[in-house]
């Protein structure tokens, strides 16, 4: 019924149900347009299908086809999928379980080794993170990964095992050595698990897709299915994922495009600076060299084309004070004041020029102190092969679009957007950061890339179109 919805009103309705506000933007399909915008608070009456509803109608007193059309969601709402990583070598396997869990929308809240420890410490460990802690665990779905395929099947074993033993009984999704699949469902007989692809299926690989696809189906189920966001079944038939990986979603797309005649924009950067936190998001054509074999050798864990870190101390509101630690003794006693008094009141707004500064402030700092922590800085050092460059972070010196998300920018005073985020293009930054060096800046201020990555499997040539008027905006 809703793709009929769809064909007949030409239009669809893409939602955002966020843990504060829920946004709507009503989209002409046949124009690859947005042509009007609505948001109410998420939990106004306590359901969150209410606030869906309530956008819709607002739209529809600007567009009568609103009423009829499609929805395609993705949520935050209920809190994010907090995601424990176990695998052998916090280095290697363990490491790219946690690039993968981030990549899908997910906050990791341990990572847990294996390699030279004893089993009944880290069935401590696990008993420690699992079990209900006051009224939840500090875990909603546990990432196990280890071994390459074909190589060394003990290490996941040795993981499940520890699951089983330290009483976790939540969902689990498997990305390790497919030649130990058999033994490990056995071992985990009765319990929740989904067999992906192996994340590390062969030395110097990283492979994210499948267990990000599960880790999605995870957070359908746990989440959207099983917290009591809405009264009825209506709300988790119409969400499509998390907001974080809808949205990484829409930078691929509007990195690489979608074939030669619907090409990119080339590597991409996305900082949103939020209440609570700061996501960095990049999309970047990845070195040849350091995606196949040996990759490991010289970056530990072979990058991948997209990425996503999230930066919960570092918001605009409830983290502010986040910020303040992050500059520590430089920050100004103004500055320190406005934070006490923003942390108490943070559904406070800029009234006057003063507050719009101490906003862009904030900003600029949780920006550039966020694009640092996902980029790191390129560092000589002396191999036993006799490599000599080891990089930290996601090296960004090749960015060409950087796109600034977040109210402070969207609804900001002209030429914010240069404030808050110009120093971070930087050509050779004296402390070795891996900034972007020849970026054009530019803001998403109309919340287009939540639509792209909903439209991206439905409708992939609207998607791209609306990508690709993002890309060609100039900042304001």
């Amino acid at each position: 019924m809703t793709g009929a919805r769809a064909a007949a009103g030409g239009a669809v309705l893409c939602v955002d149900v966020g843990s504060t506000f829920t946004k709507a933007l009503l989209v002409d399909l046949a124009e690859a347009r947005i042509v009007a915008r609505a948001d109410r608070p998420t939990f106004g009456t306590g359901d969150v299908m209410d606030a869906i509803d309530g956008c819709r109608a607002d739209l529809a007193a600007t567009d009568p086809r609103a009423e009829q059309a499609e929805v395609l969601a993705c949520s935050s709402a209920g809190g994010a999928l907090w995601i424990a990583v176990v695998g052998n070598e916090e280095l290697v396997t363990a490491e790219a379980g946690r690039r993968v869990a981030l990549s899908s929308g997910g906050r990791v809240t341990a990572v847990v080794a294996l390699a030279g420890r004893e089993h009944a410490a880290v069935v401590a460990q696990l008993a420690g993170l699992t079990r209900p802690a006051r009224d939840r665990s500090e875990v909603d779905v546990v990432l196990l990964t280890g071994g390459t395929d074909g190589g060394n099947a003990e290490a996941l074993l040795a993981g499940a095992r520890a699951l089983v033993d330290a009483g976790w009984t939540g969902p689990t999704v498997v990305s390790g050595n497919v030649e130990a699949y058999d033994e490990v469902a056995r071992v985990l007989a009765g319990r929740p698990h989904v067999l992906a692809d192996n994340v590390v299926p062969r030395i110097g690989v990283l492979a994210p897709d499948g267990a990000r696809s599960a880790i999605r189906e995870a957070f359908l189920r746990h989440v959207i299915g099983g917290k009591g966001l809405s009264r009825g079944s209506e709300f988790a038939a119409l969400v499509r994922g998390a907001t974080p990986d809808v949205v990484l979603t829409g930078v691929e797309l509007l990195a690489h495009g979608l074939d030669e005649q619907h090409p990119g924009a080339g590597d991409v950067a996305v900082v949103d600076v939020g209440g609570a936190t700061t996501d960095v998001y990049s999309v970047l054509t990845v070195d040849p060299e350091l995606s196949e074999a040996g990759g490991l050798a010289r970056e530990v864990v072979a990058p991948t084309s997209a990425n996503r870190t999230v930066e919960a101390d570092l918001g605009m509101r409830w983290s502010a004070r986040g910020v303040l630690e992050a500059v520590g003794d430089a920050a100004s006693p103004g500055l320190r004041e406005a934070v006490a008094r923003l942390t108490a009141a943070p559904g406070s707004v800029p009234a006057d020029d003063a507050a719009y500064d101490v906003d862009e402030e904030l900003a600029r700092i949780a920006a550039t102190t966020a694009v640092r922590r996902h980029a790191g800085r390129s560092r000589v050092v002396l191999a036993p092969d006799g490599r000599v460059v080891e990089r930290t972070g996601v090296d960004l010196r090749e960015v060409a679009l950087l796109v600034g998300s977040g109210g402070v920018l969207r609804h900001g005073r002209p030429g914010a957007a240069d404030r808050v985020l110009g120093s971070l293009v930087t050509t050779g930054d004296p402390e070795g950061w891996q900034l972007p060096e020849r970026a054009r800046v530019v803001v998403d201020d109309d919340y287009r890339l939540m639509a792209v990555g909903l439209l991206a499997g439905p409708h992939p040539e609207v998607a791209h179109r609306l990508a690709a008027g993002l890309g060609s905006k100039v900042a304001p």
